[in-house]
């Protein structure tokens, strides 16, 4: 099914201010409902290439499985649909990649990169993710972040350390506790939303969330979002008002209509994700 009139997308990375190249790598197909993000890190460009290489083989693993993929299915042994096994399997495969490169390639040891991916079908969104990029909903004027930081500061929160505003305080920020690319294999977590007609969905790399508040985020969401491609502009801006430190990538896709189900399948799922 073809998303591009059921979908609006827009997609914007910037260097920033201090960073002397651009280590995030961004992608989209409207067609197919796929977004993706990654933020690389590494040596000397290093991290360019880990997350090029997450962005393009995750796509083109997405776009070959989808032509033979049985939609609206529940994968018995997860319980999640196939959309959602098929976007973590190219995650896992991409990793695969960016790990060998690595092996191989001097000037590319130790590379890796998060990486966020959103796959659009029968009014759901599948997401899976690694690292610290994050994906936001706006629904009703509320913002939720729907991913949760595979970070040190998130570690020491879950175990009860340190509150948040502590954790943000005392803690070096962009200390990830999972990364593609690092070790042979990746542990990915799914994520799977019901979408609504109006909804926006957020993807960014830290280089927004380290410089701008979740409160100054959800202002400038609703301050702009007649506009997405504005809206990514003054995020932008945003984080290099704030000094611009890190490369800041964003996607933003919102739900201009609902797009088919087949019968059942969002019976037997919508009960667990419409909050």
């Amino acid at each position: 099914m073809d998303l591009s009139a059921k979908l609006e997308i827009a997609n914007q990375s910037d260097v920033g201010l201090k960073r002397p190249h651009n280590e995030d790598s961004t992608i989209t197909d409207g067609r197919n409902g796929i977004v993706i993000l990654a933020d690389g890190m590494g040596g000397y460009k290093a991290g360019e290439v880990a997350s090029a290489l997450a962005v393009t083989n995750i796509l083109f693993g997405i776009s070959n499985g989808l032509k033979k993929l049985k939609s609206g299915q529940i994968d018995e042994a997860t319980g999640f649909c196939n959309e959602s096994i098929l976007i973590r399997d190219a995650i896992t495969h991409a990793n695969s990649v960016i790990y060998n490169t690595a092996k191989a390639d001097p000037q590319c040891q130790g590379m890796g990169t998060t990486i966020v991916v959103g796959l659009f079908h029968n009014n759901v969104l599948s997401i899976a993710h690694v690292g610290d990029s994050r994906l936001y909903r706006i629904r009703n004027n509320e913002l939720q972040q729907v991913t949760k930081d595979h970070s040190l500061i998130q570690e020491l929160i879950d175990r009860g350390l340190y509150t948040a505003e502590e954790a943000h305080a005392n803690t070096p920020k962009n200390l990830v506790t999972r990364a593609m690319g690092i070790e042979a294999d990746v542990d990915v977590d799914v994520v799977e939303e019901v979408v609504l007609p109006d909804d926006i969905y957020l993807l960014c790399s830290d280089g927004l969330t380290d410089l701008v508040k979740d409160e100054e985020i959800h202002l400038t969401l609703s301050k702009y979002s007649a506009n997405l491609a504005q809206t990514a502009d003054e995020l932008v801006k945003f984080a290099n008002k704030r000094g611009g430190k890190d490369n800041t990538s964003i996607i933003l896709v919102r739900i201009r209509e609902e797009f088919s189900s087949p019968k059942g399948f969002l019976t037997k799922i919508k009960n667990r994700f419409i909050k």
